[in-house]
């Protein structure tokens, strides 16, 4: 396997930074930019992508078809137990904190 993947975003060769500029004189081109594979990219979408821009042009681009390989016709529920309110105060401010807590015995 290859040590590096090519951007994915479909404007990536356009844009210009003279990182992206190869050739030699008289046949200069802009170039989409080489992504190295390590440990701090390995299990996200900096892997694919040189920018969050180029990220954003992607997923603007192709957001219908991604969510057509995996189609959500419901909504997911997780249940909870009933939350529990606890009043706190203090001399100037009085406030609640609300937890909330899985049910797990009713996960599936």
């Amino acid at each position: 396997m290859s040590d590096h993947h090519w951007c994915h975003g479909p404007d990536c060769h356009k844009e210009k930074t003279l990182d992206r500029v190869r050739g030699v004189k008289g046949s200069k081109v802009l170039r989409t930019r080489k992504i190295k594979l390590n440990n701090w990219n390995k299990d996200w979408w900096t892997k694919y992508f040189c920018s969050q821009g180029c990220f954003n042009q992607f997923v603007n681009r192709n957001l219908e078809r991604v969510v057509a390989i995996a189609p959500r016709p419901d909504a997911l529920e997780t249940p909870i137990k009933d939350p529990q309110k606890t009043r706190h105060s203090n001399t100037y401010h009085n406030w609640y904190n609300t937890e909330i807590t899985v049910d797990e015995s009713r996960q599936r």
